[in-house]
């Protein structure tokens, strides 16, 4: 069964940009648009190096139970302009209403300014198995064992 996600626009967005969409078939991230207030499309949302910000989409969300949305970066302005999410990937709880914004951070050299209506993000749909955590005095030995950071790197 595909979930569905319900999506409403915030007061104000800019709903000739669209709800989130798939690029291609293959695709496993719809694209998420920056919807900047009406007062800052003509001129964008500046980004100085290291400066961080929360990019409005313009868009609430409704998540199904058992589910969860995780947004992550786009490798295009990660490689060209050294733009991140600092929180990558950020997740969005089934239970959250409120609005859906993107926390944005430069990492590149110079300036860059984040323009009305730019995919900034994707949108990963994914299924949530929820735990069950209890003590152990002990636990199941492995080949790997307590090797952390870096122990199965190189030979």
């Amino acid at each position: 069964m595909t979930p569905v996600v319900r999506l409403m626009w915030e007061d104000g967005a800019d709903r000739t940009l669209g709800l989130p969409a798939y690029a291609t078939p293959g695709a496993a991230g719809a694209d998420l648009r920056a919807n900047l207030p009406a007062e800052a499309r003509a001129a964008g949302l500046p980004l100085a190096p290291l400066q961080r910000a929360v990019v409005p989409t313009g868009l609430r969300i409704e998540i199904p139970a058992g589910f969860e949305v995780q947004l992550r970066p786009r490798s295009g302005l990660a490689l060209a302009h050294g733009i991140a999410m600092p929180n990558a990937p950020g997740t969005i709880d089934s239970d959250y209403r409120g609005p859906l914004g993107v926390l944005l951070i430069n990492l590149g050299q110079a300036p860059y300014v984040v323009g009305h209506g730019d995919r900034i993000a994707q949108m990963v749909v994914a299924p949530v198995a929820r735990a069950r955590f209890e003590a152990a005095l002990a636990l199941a030995p492995t080949a790997r064992g307590a090797g952390g950071f870096g122990s199965t790197g190189r030979n």
